[in-house]
């Protein structure tokens, strides 16, 4: 498995930007960010393929949040523009931490490692 340490969650208002960093010790396969609001279910909000870099978004999230990796210090990150109330939530880094022949890159049941989640509140 990977181990994974999020950073970078706190409070804004409505339109403001955070980013989110996360960084990993072993070697991820695919690896993103998901959230959990109050009452619901964790939801995948952005995945990249290691290697590749190939990136996956939410509809909810797209045209406003950005993933991003630095090989050369073992973190990726989430941008977090135009933020929305919405958008609160526990967000947590979360990594595959095998090569499978097809992934679903923002379903929760295909990713093996998760960090303990950073706090992001946004309010109206």
């Amino acid at each position: 498995q990977v181990r994974l340490v999020e950073s970078g969650g706190g409070s804004v208002q409505a339109g403001g930007s955070l980013t989110l960093s996360c960084l990993f010790h072993g070697f991820p396969y695919y690896y993103g960010w998901f959230r959990q609001s109050p009452g619901k279910g964790r939801e995948g909000v952005a995945s990249i393929h290691y290697s590749t870099g190939t990136t996956y978004y939410a509809d909810s999230v797209k045209g406003r949040f950005s993933i991003s990796q630095e090989y050369n210090k073992n973190e990726m990150y989430l941008q977090m523009n135009n933020l929305e109330p919405e958008d609160t939530g526990m967000y947590y880094c979360a990594a595959l931490s095998h090569v499978v022949e097809a992934i679903a890159p923002l379903s929760e049941s295909d990713f093996d490692s998760w960090g303990q989640g950073t706090q992001v509140t946004v309010s109206s």
